[in-house]
């Protein structure tokens, strides 16, 4: 049986099974995460949480996305302007899903 869970982290929610390789915005962890805000699992809808449901991962790296850049421009003024950004990040694999 192949459990597929809905988890929140950073925000952000992430439908995941075992073995797969997720982005998540930079946590201050190393080794293994465990993660109890557990949205959904199978058939079960958390009311917010499914209870004693949780989702463990395994670090891979910490790094930095692609650069976005951000361009700024008003016509006619001579106005222009060039900004990048790149976003730190968590790379998980994940272990298990408790529940």
């Amino acid at each position: 049986m192949s459990n597929i869970a809905i988890f929140q982290t950073g925000g952000k929610q992430y439908r995941v099974k075992q073995g797969d390789i997720v982005k998540v915005e930079k946590l201050n962890a190393e080794g293994k995460v465990e993660f109890d805000q557990v949205l959904m699992l199978d058939d079960k809808v958390g009311t917010p949480f499914v209870d004693g449901a949780k989702v463990v991962a395994e670090v891979v790296e910490q790094k930095r996305t692609d650069k976005v850049l951000v361009f700024k421009k008003k016509r006619r003024q001579n106005y222009r302007r060039t900004h990048g950004h790149r976003q730190y990040i968590t790379v998980l694999k994940i272990t298990e899903i408790k529940g």
